[in-house]
């Protein structure tokens, strides 16, 4: 029996008989909705106090499922969506106001813009078939701004071919220009001790447990390639991975390994329950755990975005303003129980923030037939 995966199990029941036995004598007013480690992940990352904290956590969920009725009463008219945590409310952005009414009526608010999500979308698609030079960090469609923005990197804005991308990019359709001081690197790291996962001489993070495995980032090993756990003994194989293009992989694990629910909180936080992957709009808050900077928070800074690696670049990833390291990567991301992604790369480090992307887990359970495994 591997010493982690027991204490995961434990840490699994534990948390599930607590959490039945809080609801059974407490009245359901008070039971917490979020633990007080996580609470105080957010006031530390975010600057919310714990009530704050709770609000945002509860406004968030519905903002996600009034996402999805949204988008369906919107239909062509759809410009994107986003959490505004100043108000608590999902904005849905609109081309024709004949769908106001009934998309108001779900809880949102609305805005008027000039182009659509579908239109947007095929002018990021035109870019995405397109090599972009170095100094090209990513794009990715922003509702707020109605535009697809093109993030170069400033040392790079003037370089020719910088410029020449983003002069081609303007003829696909409405663009805005970001800058960033860094380009996005993956966070793959060489061998160091804790809780990772080792391929090769390579570190990286698990992600979240599948029924037979667990999914992780595609750059960390190829199909084929043999996995070690945290002791160095053989853990599973990697069934199949994708980079770039996609970061993601699935890893199937041997006999004397088992998977269970749960995302560490490294002693920050409670170990999380997975409860299932219902996604987390544009805004809303986010945290993620790793092997390296363990547990850290911030918000969805951006979805389906292009990043360019100097690997490749890597297609449909959520940007967020969580911090990261290497050897963080394929670890997990999750907004309250709910799973969201698995780490793939980004820039700076956790002692001065920095941005990091995600590649989505739903993505990945269908891409290999895999169901996640929940509380």
């Amino acid at each position: 029996m591997k010493r982690t995966s027991a204490l995961r199990a434990a840490a699994a029941a534990l948390l599930l008989t607590v959490g039945l036995g809080a609801a059974q004598a407490m009245p359901a007013s008070a039971v917490p909705t979020a633990s007080a480690g996580l609470l105080d992940a957010m006031r530390q990352d975010l600057g919310l106090t714990a009530r704050q904290a709770e609000e945002r956590l509860a406004a968030e969920r519905t903002a996600a499922r009034v996402e999805s009725e949204a988008r369906k009463a919107a239909g062509g008219s759809y410009g994107g969506s986003w959490f505004d945590p100043g108000t608590g409310r999902l904005v849905v952005a609109l081309t024709d106001r004949a769908e106001e009414a009934e998309v108001k009526a779900l809880g949102a608010d609305t805005r008027l813009v000039r182009h659509s999500a579908g239109a947007l979308d095929r002018a990021k698609a035109r870019l995405d078939a397109r090599p972009a030079p170095s100094g090209v960090a990513g794009w990715h469609v922003d509702p707020r701004s109605n535009s697809v923005v093109v993030t170069v990197v400033r040392a790079d804005r003037n370089a020719p071919a910088v410029r020449a991308f983003v002069e081609r990019a303007r003829e696909t359709g409405p663009v805005t220009v970001a800058e960033t001081a860094t380009a996005p690197r993956t966070y793959a790291a060489g061998t160091v001790g804790g809780d990772p996962y080792y391929t090769g001489n390579v570190r990286c993070s698990i992600g979240f447990s599948v029924h037979g495995g667990f999914v992780t980032a595609g750059h960390c090993g190829g199909a084929g390639a043999a996995v070690r756990g945290w002791d160095g003994s053989a853990m599973g194989t990697f069934q199949g991975s994708s980079f770039p293009g996609d970061d993601y992989a699935y890893v199937s694990i041997h006999s004397g390994w088992w998977t269970v629910p749960v995302v560490l909180g490294w002693g920050a936080i409670p170990d999380r329950l997975v409860k299932g992957s219902a996604e987390a709009p544009v805004g809303a808050s986010i945290c993620r755990s790793g092997s390296t900077t363990k547990w850290h928070c911030g918000s969805v800074l951006a979805k389906n975005e292009t990043v360019n690696y100097s690997q490749g670049a890597v297609h449909q990833m959520t940007k967020t303003s969580v911090c990261a390291e290497g050897g963080d990567s394929g670890g997990a991301f999750i907004s309250g129980d709910q799973a969201q992604g698995v780490t793939s790369g980004g820039w700076g480090n956790c002692s001065t923030g920095g941005e990091t992307w995600f590649q989505s887990v739903n993505e990945i359970l269908g891409r290999y037939g895999l169901t996640l495994h929940t509380a």
